[in-house]
């Protein structure tokens, strides 16, 4: 391993493959991925029924444009209107690279790339492979860096970020076998380690994700939006959504108590309406405060039955209370969909095998029988639509430091679903773009120092579980401000304390330590901001504060929460911008480009 490269990206996911691979291909080559694991991380192993990528209509009559398709980005809210621009601009040529590279997104055979419509979208702009889309993104990317023998460092978690005056020169790694620890200079650094996904107990995000957001938060870096989460139903044994044809197929809801006790808890209190807002899961995963009385009544009541200290399973195997009666009880849209599925029959894993049979497959590759089992589950955080704020070129303000994917925070409060995929794309190749272009910086001289490391009996796991399972008690869609402020004053006390409170082993458990460190610098920050946002905009998006009603508010839709360290303020969110789109002014542009030399 080297000391020094022009740019060094963190994550081996869609975003950090793309930023190396586009680096490379302007020009840039001393560069390197370095990664706690290759095969870690939620671009490569994680997806749902139906992944979804999301980009600009490609096929039929059905009229799109860059600017509308930014505009229905920007109406989600909290979005900065030149990421809905560039993540708009840059979508088909994000998305046919993709396809350049062989990523099997579906075509008819004059070329046309089917879409259909998903969650908050008008247009039908998602495309997908099937449920691993991302998976096969993440594979199409890594064989283009392979071939460019572009170095990828294993086995190394960066524990810090070095900066001086404001810009990021270098960064802090510990081997995650050995422990040693090390450093490397660089002018450049791009974070694409995706969302914080260890800062809940109850989350779909794959084992192998933690994120390191925390890394941000150590320099002080602002983010936005921490409080913007996802959240909805999925199952923990083996951690997936359960949205689309899981829930459409209708299986039962059931509890089971300390003694064993079995019970239908949907029919209980809803009655036969609990057949319609099942089937509407499958469209509206998404826990939604304007649809507590609707769809999300189901999110509330199966953690309300967790938190009575019962387990909650689907059940496929048998059909639920009410389809006694027939399927003509169905509201006519699941009717309708069933039957034009051509599954008006049998069980729930009957229609399950019919409709989607891979989603059956799914499990028993993870050792689950939905044949002969019940599949237990959680309202789990999917997805954190904050991060690291970054400006259009998905610059922080760390001057240096990029931040691409999940890990950087543009992606407001309702996203279309499949708008994070195509942002890996697009944010990565901002930042390389940017990079290629700028003058070059001297590299710094290496100075750092490590905090004190106390070694004795292992508590690591102990402080995880703790703090993990508070912010799942009282941080996740349903917060108590109450609950979160004391959470954070506990977390701030033992983020001061760190290093004298952590203990280690031995020095091979150094990356695992810094890993907490991390976890607990994000929930600061996360909680920070949820106060701020509790306080100024109460309940909205998926965040059903003190179980107030939802606040339909411009404030939430024109605003975003910044924080930096563990103080957050509310800020305006930028316009929509409106750039030069005269043909001639471009071009001549262009021409000076070239003429100065310069390759994009």
């Amino acid at each position: 391993m080297k000391t020094r490269y022009h740019t060094l990206i963190i994550g081996t996911g869609c975003a950090g493959y793309n930023a190396a691979d586009k680096l490379y291909d302007f020009g840039i080559r001393d560069i390197a991925i370095i990664t706690e694991g290759r095969f870690m991380g939620t671009s490569r192993n994680t997806g749902s029924d139906k992944q979804t990528y999301y980009k600009l209509s490609l096929c039929g009559s059905e009229g799109d444009s860059v600017r509308e398709m930014a505009d229905t980005l920007y109406s989600g809210g909290r979005v900065m209107g030149e990421h809905a621009l560039c993540e708009a601009a840059y979508s088909v040529r994000s998305f046919m690279r993709l396809v350049e590279l062989g990523v099997p997104f579906p075509t008819n055979e004059y070329g046309e790339y089917a879409g259909y419509k998903t969650d908050h979208d008008p247009r039908t702009r998602a495309t997908s492979c099937g449920p691993l889309t991302s998976k096969y993104m993440t594979e199409a990317l890594e064989r283009s860096v392979a071939s460019k023998n572009i170095e990828i460092i294993d086995f190394q978690r960066v524990i810090k970020i070095l900066t001086e005056n404001g810009t990021a020169y270098g960064v802090v790694c510990a081997n995650t076998v050995t422990g040693e620890v090390s450093a490397i200079d660089c002018q450049n650094i791009i974070l694409c380690t995706g969302g914080p996904a260890g800062i809940y107990k109850n989350t779909v995000y794959p084992e192998s994700q933690h994120g390191a957001t925390g890394l941000a938060v150590d320099i002080y870096a602002s983010l936005s939006n921490m409080e913007e989460w996802q959240y909805g139903i999925a199952s923990t044994k083996f951690r997936w959504n359960l949205s689309g044809t899981y829930q459409q197929v209708l299986p039962r809801y059931i509890s089971i108590d300390s003694n064993g006790n079995e019970r239908e808890f949907l029919y209980d209190k809803l009655g036969c309406e609990s057949l319609g807002l099942i089937f509407l899961k499958g469209y509206q995963w998404p826990f939604d405060t304007r649809k507590v009385d609707r769809s999300s009544k189901v999110d509330l009541l199966v953690a309300e039955e967790i938190k009575n200290g019962n387990r909650v399973y689907l059940d496929f195997l048998k059909n639920p209370k009410g389809l006694e009666q027939g399927f003509d009880i169905l509201p006519e849209e699941a009717y309708t969909y069933l039957q034009k599925s051509g599954a008006l029959f049998g069980t729930p894993i009957e229609r399950l095998e019919k409709m989607n049979a891979g989603a059956i497959e799914l499990y028993a590759d993870h050792g689950i029988d939905l044949y002969s089992e019940y599949l237990e589950i959680a309202v789990s955080a999917q997805h954190c639509n904050g991060g690291v704020a970054v400006d259009q070129n998905w610059q922080s303000e760390i001057d240096g430091l990029y931040v691409a994917g999940e890990a950087a925070g543009t992606f407001g409060v309702y996203r279309p679903g499949g708008s994070a995929l195509n942002s890996t794309q697009v944010g990565s190749h901002r930042a390389a773009e940017h990079i290629a272009k700028k003058a070059d910086k001297e590299y710094h001289s290496i100075k750092f120092d490590l905090p004190s490391i106390r070694y004795g009996k292992n508590n690591l796991a102990e402080l995880r579980e703790k703090y993990q399972t508070e912010m799942s008690r009282v941080a996740d869609f349903d917060r108590s401000t109450k609950g979160m402020k004391v959470l954070f004053e506990d977390i701030k006390k033992l983020c001061e304390n760190f290093f004298d409170k952590a203990i280690i082993d031995d020095k091979t458990q150094i990356s695992e330590l810094f890993k907490l460190y991390d976890m607990v610098l994000t929930q600061k920050a996360t909680l920070s901001a949820m106060l701020c946002s509790a306080k100024e905009l109460g309940t909205h998006g998926s965040a059903f504060v003190d179980r107030m009603p939802h606040r339909a508010s411009e404030t939430v839709k024109n605003t975003r929460t910044l924080t930096q360290g563990e103080r957050s303020v509310i800020a305006p969110v930028s316009e929509m911008p409106d750039p030069e789109l005269w043909f001639e002014t471009l071009l001549a542009r262009k021409k000076k480009e070239i003429d100065n030399g310069r390759k994009i």
